[in-house]
């Protein structure tokens, strides 16, 4: 039977580890949002970059399958499985530290990656249909046009037309090209970095949380670990 102390560790460790399974949780739902409603902008941004929603929601499921060892060992006094989740959590929580410090030294050269992506896609724009889709989302949707503005389609067009997405009026004469007079003015680039710093922003911020749970779970565990050592040595 499990003294005071101890049934007061073994239940906030049982607590932690419900609040660390919510945590993986969200960091599951987090990703798989970004992957389904942003993934038309990964033409835009290097293939190593947008695999983070990826690595998120197979990071949330790893930490899921972690919280049961966790409720598991805590619930039935088992040192082997306490010991078992806190190693697991103790490697993810600095796998987690390791993807935050890459994505924060990617996120210093994004804009010069990011530009290079525009100017690839949009040299394709005429032979690749995946490119089309993608220009005519990206432009519709920020109200944008071009990389830093609509003179950027001038090499692929050479008749002074634009994608149609570039027009902020929809013009109802077939017949006439979406012009530089009904353009949108802003380029595309700014307006989607910056709509990424916001996201960016928000996911650092979820991130943080979960560290900082994950930290104080690990934290009790090595408690509870060491309070049931003793108890089994006291018997």
């Amino acid at each position: 039977m499990a003294s005071g102390g101890l049934t007061c560790v073994k239940f906030i460790t049982f607590f932690c580890n419900l609040l660390f399974a919510l945590s993986g949780l969200l960091i599951l739902i987090v990703g798989a949002m970004v992957q389904l409603n942003y993934a038309h902008y990964s033409n835009f941004v290097s293939d190593h970059i947008w695999t983070v929603p990826i690595i998120l929601i197979i990071v949330g499921a790893i930490i899921a399958f972690i919280c049961f060892l966790g409720c598991c060992g805590a619930l039935k006094e088992n040192s082997c499985m306490i010991l078992s989740f806190a190693i697991l959590a103790v490697i993810i929580f600095f796998f987690e530290i390791g993807l935050g410090v890459a994505g924060y030294l990617k996120h210093a050269a994004l804009s010069e990656i990011m530009e290079g992506q525009f100017n690839s896609t949009m040299k394709e724009y005429n032979e690749r249909k995946e490119n089309r889709d993608a220009w005519s989302l990206l432009q519709s949707e920020m109200d944008c046009c071009g990389t830093f503005g609509p003179k950027d389609w001038e090499p692929i067009f050479h008749n002074n037309s634009l994608p149609p997405a570039c027009c902020t009026i929809i013009n109802l004469n077939e017949a006439q090209d979406c012009t530089v007079v009904h353009a949108h003015t802003e380029g595309c680039l700014n307006k989607l970095l910056t709509f990424l710093d916001s996201k960016t922003l928000t996911l650092a911020g979820v991130v943080l949380g979960v560290a900082g749970i994950q930290l104080l779970t690990i934290l009790f565990a090595c408690c509870l670990f060491r309070s049931f050592r003793r108890s089994y040595r006291a018997v």
